[in-house]
């Protein structure tokens, strides 16, 4: 599971109307017919349009300044594991989403006219799509680089052939570019993965935006709130702050064990991945001591998060474990630090 948390901006402000993201969201309904198109949806009503969306959250910002966000972005991508328990991607995150949506709510250390937040109080509209494409910042299209370089060297130097400004051999060049094309680690249906390409097998995942106020439009839920959990005094008046995250990041993947039946694996934990970032020594300790059955999995789920490929072959889990830990340490630092969770 890999959520992340995120004030939506425009360059260098916060952006005043949720309109450019609700629209980039309906992407992937151009060009399918009208039963195929997947719509926004909220805690009780299907078949939301885009435009509603943004009448909804741009209307919901009371006394909020141009320099505040006006929503934030919760994405939700499940692993390929966890893909493979649902019967029916757009139904089951459907139902995921609003039992998660229940969670969020109750992670804000806030009160509304003296209770807590319940999910009633959150104004959200939330979205599943099912395609994902490369990005550059993908493990697949970083370890490419190197071939991708020298592709695009040789084929500018082709076209300056072509066109009179050099001299040199285009079939030799042209068989070079093939190689390269071959031998590049990473491969997709016979093709070298690159920045763009769609990526292949089921990549559902959920967009939901959330309003900053609440649906009464009077109280602020921020979830980038810097307070965990505190008491302020405010007009004479002890007032509870704060989002959980880590609770909010606990609660999203046992809601979804619990609601699909999935056995998580250690390695896939959110409490794992962080004390992976903390403490690989421990990490690795606990890791060792699993149950034989339950290591061999960990070791193959750790593998498939983006390990590069090795010069060598490691001569047991603990090597490839550590080479593991160098090579992941920094990515997944930066998620833990940006309040996201990758598995």
């Amino acid at each position: 599971m890999y959520i992340t948390i995120t004030a939506q901006k425009l360059g260098k402000t916060y952006a005043q109307s949720a309109a450019g993201f609700a629209n980039y969201l309906e992407k992937e309904n151009q060009g399918l017919e009208q039963n195929q198109q997947e719509h926004f949806f909220s805690q009780y009503e299907d078949n939301i349009s885009a435009e509603e969306v943004v009448q909804e959250i741009d209307g919901n910002a009371a006394n909020l300044k141009k320099k505040e966000p006006k929503f934030y972005s919760i994405t939700v991508n499940p692993s390929k594991y966890e893909l493979g328990k649902l019967e029916n991607s757009s139904k089951d995150l459907k139902r995921y989403t609003r039992e998660l949506m229940k969670e969020y709510a109750c992670s804000f250390n806030r009160e509304i006219n003296g209770r807590p937040v319940s999910v009633d109080d959150i104004k959200y509209y939330a979205k599943i799509e099912h395609q994902r494409n490369f990005k550059g910042t993908d493990w697949q299209i970083r370890e490419n680089q190197t071939f991708a370089t020298r592709i695009l060297q040789l084929k500018n130097e082709l076209r300056d052939i072509k066109q009179g400004r050099s001299e040199g051999d285009i079939k030799k060049i042209k068989s070079e570019i093939g190689n390269l094309e071959r031998q590049a680690p990473h491969q997709q249906d016979g093709k070298r993965i690159v920045q763009g390409m769609q990526k292949a097998g089921n990549q559902s995942h959920i967009h939901i935006i959330v309003s900053r106020k609440d649906a009464s439009n009077s109280y602020s839920l921020s979830p980038g709130s810097r307070y965990k959990s505190s008491e302020v005094e405010m007009h004479g008046k002890k007032v509870k702050r704060g989002f959980d995250r880590d609770a909010f990041f606990n609660k999203a993947e046992k809601t979804f064990d619990k609601t699909f039946g999935y056995q998580r694996n250690f390695a896939e934990t959110y409490k794992a991945r962080k004390q992976f970032v903390k403490s690989p020594k421990i990490y690795f300790a606990s890791l060792m001591k699993l149950p034989t059955s339950e290591k061999a999995i960990a070791f193959k789920l750790m593998q498939k998060t983006g390990a590069p490929i090795m010069p060598s072959i490691p001569t047991n889990q603990a090597q490839l474990a550590l080479k593991v830990f160098n090579t992941l340490k920094r990515g997944v630092g930066v998620a833990i630090k940006s309040s996201s969770i990758g598995i």
